[in-house]
């Protein structure tokens, strides 16, 4: 078996999931257990079926259920401390973008350009960069996922009972969430909902593309139009699944692309609006409404868009 680097070689590890790691998807897992290593490596393990979960083959996003037992195959570990780099505007604008919090939950409003999670231990993602800007904090995790240029409207649960409650409200679909994009070309059309399924192909290193397939999941989508423009138009993005990156591809299946999508947007099309000052994906999660994991009454959480799509948008020509 090839190690990822030199350092202290580690036994097989058998680990019971307990209360602080039920519901956390499997690679999130190993990423915090086995710190220093690779994340292409932990990749790698799983896919070639090396970590088990109660002795079977599992994906890595598989949420860990109490009580699951980990195999962790013999891994090299970093000797080296593992530094994790804060940097202050990650810090400022997860001060200023709590846009609601209680006992049991925080909602930022993630900013772009930042990985939910970080990379092998060098920068901090948001969740990182929440730990260290709250040491005091015994409880902080992710209840979803954003990508990287996604901003928006970011659920953290601060209790694990929390965390248990509001994973089972996504898996059951019933979180309403909208998002506001920009999508390339004038879509024509006042609101479609798109069904087509979706499959999730996992590379080599880790990544993920997801293509419309006759044999991926079932997944629907409401869009409907908020402005048309010259060369673009705004919408609302309602998934009322949680496919990965179900609202890019849907986007892109309807031939209008999110504008900045460079992994499923047009390369001539990305070009034109990054000469014009578009140099993010512009969506944004807009609003998010959930049963409150304590008091089971709704909530809606409104995250603003951000001052610089704002401010590109007024120079974009009406039609």
């Amino acid at each position: 078996m090839n190690k990822p680097e030199t350092g202290t070689a580690l036994s097989v590890q058998y680990v019971e999931i307990n209360e602080n790691n039920q519901e956390k998807r499997l690679d999130n897992f190993l990423i915090a257990r086995l710190k220093g290593v690779p994340k292409t490596f932990i990749y790698r393990i799983v896919r070639k079926g090396e970590v088990r979960v109660n002795k079977g083959r599992v994906d890595a996003d598989y949420r860990l259920v109490l009580g699951d037992m980990v195999r962790i195959p013999p891994v090299r570990v970093a000797d080296r401390p593992v530094t994790t780099f804060l940097p202050s505007h990650l810090r400022e604008a997860l001060w200023q973008g709590i846009l609601f919090e209680d006992d049991s939950l925080m909602v930022i409003n993630k900013p772009s350009d930042f990985a939910v999670h970080g990379g092998s231990g060098v920068n901090a993602g948001v969740i990182e960069g929440l730990r260290l800007a709250r040491p005091e904090a015994k409880f902080l995790e992710l209840v979803h996922r954003l990508d990287k240029d996604t901003s928006g409207c970011l659920i953290i649960a601060k209790k694990a009972a929390a965390l248990r409650q509001l994973h089972g409200l996504f898996r059951l679909d019933q979180v309403q969430k909208t998002y506001t994009a920009l999508l390339a070309g004038q879509w024509l059309r006042k609101k479609q909902v798109v069904t087509v399924p979706l499959r999730k192909n996992v590379g080599q290193g880790g990544e993920r593309k997801v293509v419309v397939s006759s044999t991926g999941k079932p997944a629907e989508t409401l869009f409907r139009r908020v402005r048309l423009f010259k060369e673009a138009t705004l919408v609302e993005a309602m998934p009322k699944t949680g496919r990965t990156h179900q609202i890019r591809v849907h986007a892109a299946s309807l031939g209008h692309p999110i504008v900045g999508d460079e992994r499923y947007g047009f390369d001539d099309s990305n070009r034109y609006f990054k000469n014009k000052g578009y140099n993010r994906m512009f969506l944004h999660a807009a609003t998010l409404t959930f049963q409150h994991p304590d008091s089971g009454q709704p909530i809606t959480v409104f995250a603003p868009l951000p001052k610089p799509l704002t401010d590109l948008l007024r120079h974009e020509e009406p039609v």
